[in-house]
Parts: C-alpha cells; structure tokens; sequence
C-alpha cells in the first residue's frame, strides 16, 4: 500500500463527488439547451409514432435506437404522478446518465493511472473538476458524456487485454453516438496484433446487430440517412467557419442538412480526410501497446477536431480524458480555452446569468459563434507543439542509435577484434 497515494485517490474522488452535487444541482433547477426541448419533443413523438416516423419525418433525430428508447422510457416516467411530485422532470433524467458517467470516468482514469500511464494527480483533480464537464453534463442536456464512459472503459479493458470486454464497451458507445465508428480500425489493428481480433469483433457483432435489429431489419436506408450519414453543423467550427468568413453566399448556410454544393463538397473532402487520416494512424500505431496505444486515440481526436466540418459546443467532452493521457499541459491550455467559450456559448444563448433557458437556434444570438476559434486555435498550436517535440525525440533516437556510430568506428580502426567486429555488424 502507498498512503501517499491513497490519499491522492481519496482526495480525486471527494472532488468528482463535489462536481457530481453541483452538476445534479444545476440539472435539477435548470432546463438546458434547445437540446433538451429536442429532445423532449423526439420522446414524445417516440410514444406516439415510434422510431421509423421519428427518422422519417425529423431531420435533427440523428441518434440510434438505444437513445430512441432511452427517451421513450424516461417520458413515461416523467408523465407519472408521483414522478411530478417530487419535481423529476423531463430534462433532469435527460442529464441523469451524463452526469453518472463523469464522474465514473474519473474512477476508470484513477484505475488507469495505476498503469504505466502515471497521470499526474493535479491533472485528475483537474479533471475531476472541469468547467466544461459541469456545463455540459450539469446544463446541456445531451448523451455525449455516456459515449465517452463507454470508449474510456473500452481503452481501459485494451491495457487490460481483455478483448471481449473491450468489444462489448466499445459497441456500447456506438449506440449512443456515431462517432466512435471513427476508431473502429484501430481497436481491430490492435488485437489483431495480438492475435485476439475475434474475440473483440465477435461481442462487438453481436451487441450492435442486437441494438440495431429494428432498423437494419425494417428501415435501413432510413437508418443510413438519418445516424451513419450526419455530418454535424456547417459553419460553426473550425474551417467550415473560415469558409463563412470569406462571406460567399454558397458557404453562408448554417445547418447540417439542404448545403450548397460547394458546402457539400467541402464536407464530403473533410470526411474523406478524416477517415483516411484515422485508417493512417491506426495502421502506423497497429503495435502500441499501453499508453501509446491511447495516445493513438487522442491523436485520432485531435485530427477529427481540427478537420470536422461541424462541432457543436457539447463534443468538447469528447477528447477530454484522451488528451489529458496525452499531454496534461495541453490538456489544461484546452480546458481553459473550452471553457471560456462554453461559457460564452450558454450566457449568450440563454441571455445571460441565472441560466435556466439556452437557445442556440435564435439567429440573433450568433455572435457566439466566433468564441468556437479559440478551442480550435489552441487544439492547432497544441498538435503543431506535439508534432515538433516528437520529431525532435525521433531525430535524437537516430542519432544515438548504434548504427550511427558503428561505421565510423570500424574506418578509424577502434574496433580490432573479429568478434566484436560481428557484433557491431549485426547491430547495424
């Protein structure tokens, strides 16, 4: 035992706890977003028309089944008597899950960081304590933070080599968002490294073809459209905005469905990008092992922030814990900017303190929009600042390497004996 540590946990998890009462505060005495109000709206029409209309006749409801039943399930709830009574509503038990979901990452971040991870305390306490996490879990209104559980816990069970686990946990998360598709090939390049990858695809197989069967079964194409096709909000982040700034009529639509096509194109070019970029780095990592395999996953993250064509305020949570096993440093610089725009983004849509109310669809409370650069800048200068560090440790291993040396050491003749001179041989 090491009381020093002990300690440390202690304190980490008294301070997720802290952050897991303020998040429920707030979910309890506040709305959220539109998010919210969406998404009260879809579980109402759930109830009524079930998940093919849904899809059908709603452009927004981009979320697959298991989200689609989550909804159902907590309107019933909510429309029971006792239910009102004690003032549970509607939005409360929309946040529930996310707001469980922090602070369960923070215990899987503090099991991880008894490997060979070593995240500094102050970076878990810091964590554990996000403004990001509290306005987003506590305020928002959304799942994300339960698909990233579910992706954390899957990284988790790879530095555990337990691909079975790592199938189940990493299928779990792709029924929440769509997203984690992205890091399909390099959890598969990964065992199958090991010679495990049936024993990850196969739970992987099995759950996602189980929460999936009404669809696949009833309204694929549907599916397709509405959850596997989205591609997030044009001209709110990153290039996509730089492509409104230069004030073209064909760039100046803000939505994620009826673009232009030179918006069309653009998105569909960034896609291309991201998925080969992923496909890249899974194949170049496909021997990690350890924390290197989970660096390869914040490096997908960071590739898929700076090239997405849309990001809403929400997915900041999504590379948090990633980049934290990364770079604690860079972590920080990206809590802070993060922060600083989450909080413009809700004082501007919900007209300022107390929130209660934030409505991001009102065109006259845009000016949010250009806080978005700050995130991206900072996500830009830190993957430029990493790429430089690890081309300079690259250059510095080559330079030291046996090789190098070798060669001149036989032509001033230091190196005499036969045996040694074979050995130099086959180092170099």
């Amino acid at each position: 035992m090491n009381p020093k540590r002990d300690l440390s946990t202690a304190c980490i998890v008294a301070l997720a706890l802290v952050a897991l009462t303020l998040k429920l505060a707030i979910a309890y005495n506040t709305i959220g977003t539109n998010d919210a109000v969406f998404f009260y709206g879809f579980a109402k029409v759930l109830s009524q028309h079930r998940l093919e209309w849904t899809y059908q006749h709603s452009h927004y409801f981009n979320h697959p089944p298991l989200t689609a039943y989550y909804l159902q399930g907590i309107y019933a709830l909510t429309e029971q008597r006792w239910c009102q009574d004690i003032g549970v509503h509607f939005p409360f038990l929309l946040r529930l899950p996310g707001i469980l979901a922090d602070f369960l990452v923070v215990l899987v971040l503090l099991r991880m960081a008894k490997t060979d991870l070593q995240i500094p305390t102050w970076a878990l306490a810091l964590f554990a304590l996000s403004p990001v996490s509290l306005m987003v879990s506590g305020f928002h209104g959304n799942t994300d933070p339960v698909m990233i559980l579910f992706l954390v816990c899957a990284g988790w069970m790879c530095l555990r080599s337990r691909p079975v686990l790592a199938g189940l946990f990493f299928a779990l998360s792709c029924q929440i968002k769509i997203v984690p598709l992205l890091f399909v090939p390099a959890f598969i390049f990964f065992w199958q490294s090991q010679g495990k990858s049936r024993n990850f695809l196969v739970p992987l197989t099995i759950t996602t073809c189980l929460l999936w069967l009404e669809p696949l079964l009833n309204f694929p194409t549907l599916f397709a459209k509405n959850v596997l096709a989205y591609g997030s909000y044009w001209g709110i982040w990153g290039i996509t905005y730089c492509f409104r700034l230069t004030g073209f009529h064909q760039f100046s639509r803000i939505s994620f469905f009826d673009l232009e096509p030179a918006q069309n194109l653009v998105v569909s070019l960034l896609k291309g990008a991201i998925v080969s970029g992923a496909l890249w780095i899974a194949w170049r990592q496909r021997h990690a092992r350890g924390r290197a395999f989970i660096e390869s996953l914040a490096c997908t993250w960071l590739m898929f922030f700076i090239l997405a064509p849309g990001v809403c305020p929400q997915y900041l949570i999504w590379l948090a814990p990633f980049i934290l096993i990364l770079s604690p440093p860079f972590y920080t610089a990206l809590l802070l900017s993060s922060s600083i725009f989450l909080f413009a983004f809700y004082n501007i849509t919900s007209g300022g303190l107390p929130w209660s109310v934030a409505l991001a669809m009102d065109e006259s409370k845009q000016p949010w929009i250009v806080w978005s650069l700050l995130p991206w800048l900072v996500l830009m200068a830190g993957t430029i600042a990493l790429w430089r560090k690890t081309a300079e440790r690259n250059l510095d291993l080559r330079l030291f390497r046996p090789q190098n040396c070798a060669p001149k050491a036989r032509s001033h003749g230091l190196v005499k004996d036969p045996k040694i001179e074979s050995a130099v041989a086959g180092i170099s």
